[in-house]
């Protein structure tokens, strides 16, 4: 599944493993596009698979004209050896049926790395709340089992706010009370399998609406940051760490190109 750029593979053991989940508002891809772009990541190969349309593209991440013309495609993976992190970029959609096999997959690769953790940043439907989630931050998190043991105390420190457990059918009153992660794409998948696999996994997601969401993508990383201090604000001001994420080359045409002045 995983193809190095170079001749060998790199050693990932005991590395962060990051990754988006393709959520609501896209807004885990674009987060990774702004911890990518901050820290200069490199890239170090992709995933060669069927479970994802296809795609290629320049390089999102140019700095020049020369890198420019570089090539990305569906699944990329990027490292920095001196902080022991590896992000997995996805920027396609999964193929009808296959988003399971791709989990099954994605987190066998990730035991056979020797990964020592996996953290996926997500997003959820903000207008399916519960009265409780309408009332607080629109920040939740999840831990798997054996990743509770290692980092609890740390997030409880950090007072954040687990996610609740709702009604698998929020229409019958009786219906059982489970984890619900609604446009959270393979968020769900992601993290049931990990729990089964005994692997350390931690879900951070927003509830947003589909729109604008960089602003989303934005609080996502502060959120993150909480936690891995990825980018250390000046003088401990933490709004100021705002602007210091950098956004990518890319993220020019967002929204397409400019209005064609002949229109007016």
């Amino acid at each position: 599944m995983f193809v190095p750029c170079g001749e060998s593979a790199p050693d990932l053991a005991g590395f962060t493993l990051l990754m988006p989940a393709v959520s609501v508002g896209n807004v885990g891809q674009l987060a990774m596009d702004l911890i990518i772009s901050t820290l200069n990541m490199s890239k170090i190969g992709y995933f060669y698979t069927d479970c994802l349309v296809p795609m290629v593209g320049n390089n999102p991440y140019a700095t020049a004209e020369g890198n420019s013309t570089e090539l990305s495609i569906n699944a990329e993976v990027y490292s920095l050896p001196s902080r022991k992190l590896v992000a997995l970029q996805l920027r396609s959609i999964f193929i009808k049926y296959k988003s399971k096999p791709f989990c099954e997959k994605l987190l066998s690769w990730v035991k056979s790395s020797s990964c020592a953790r996996v953290i996926v940043l997500s997003s959820s439907h903000s207008y399916q709340r519960n009265d409780l989630q309408l009332r607080s931050t629109p920040f939740r998190y999840l831990l798997t089992p054996s990743m509770q043991k290692s980092v609890q105390n740390k997030i409880k420190s950090l007072n954040w706010q687990e996610m609740e457990k709702s009604q698998r059918i929020p229409e019958i009153d009786d219906s059982e009370f489970c984890i619900r992660i609604p446009g959270g794409g393979i968020t769900k998948a992601l993290y049931d399998e990990s729990c089964s696999k005994e692997i350390q996994m931690a879900v951070l997601l927003k509830f947003v609406s589909e729109g604008d969401n960089v602003p989303d993508a934005l609080g996502l990383v502060e959120y993150l940051n909480e936690w891995l201090q990825i980018i250390k604000p000046p003088n401990d001001d933490p709004t100021a760490a705002t602007s210091r994420w950098k956004i990518p080359s890319s993220w020019r045409l967002l929204f397409g190109s400019g209005l064609p002045p002949a229109l007016f």
